[in-house]
């Protein structure tokens, strides 16, 4: 599974608007991903001060990571032009990596944004 940013940063703060289904499949999954386009995300938000960090994004990540047994899922080739074929139902660049990226390796994705299931990957909301 792959949690988008709003995922990781919500379960990094102890579980916060994560469902208990949720939680629950993350805790029994064999494996976490966040993508790396998600420390992209956060670095800019966190640069543009809609987002405080008792750390610095870079300390932030390395703890949260190893805190959940979480993996990051580098960007690739693939991914990238995957992401520019989609549908335009989702704007978001970031997104639309974190979407490709679960097309591509079969992998549901925690989220709630609405803008995902569309496109056909599993959602965890």
């Amino acid at each position: 599974m792959i949690l988008d940013t709003c995922a990781l940063l919500w379960l990094a703060q102890g579980g916060g608007a994560l469902s208990e289904t949720a939680l629950s499949r993350i805790d029994t999954a064999l494996v976490v991903y966040v993508s790396a386009i998600s420390g992209f995300e956060i670095g800019i938000k966190v640069r543009k001060g809609k987002l405080h960090l008792p750390v610095s994004p870079d300390d932030w990540f390395t703890a949260v990571l190893a805190h959940h047994h979480i993996k990051i899922l580098a960007l690739n080739l693939a991914i990238c032009l995957r992401s520019t074929t989609l549908p335009p139902l989702h704007a978001g660049p970031c997104d639309r990596m974190i979407i490709a990226a679960a097309q591509l390796y079969h992998l549901p994705v925690v989220t709630t944004d609405p803008l995902f299931a569309p496109y056909g990957i599993e959602v965890i909301a």
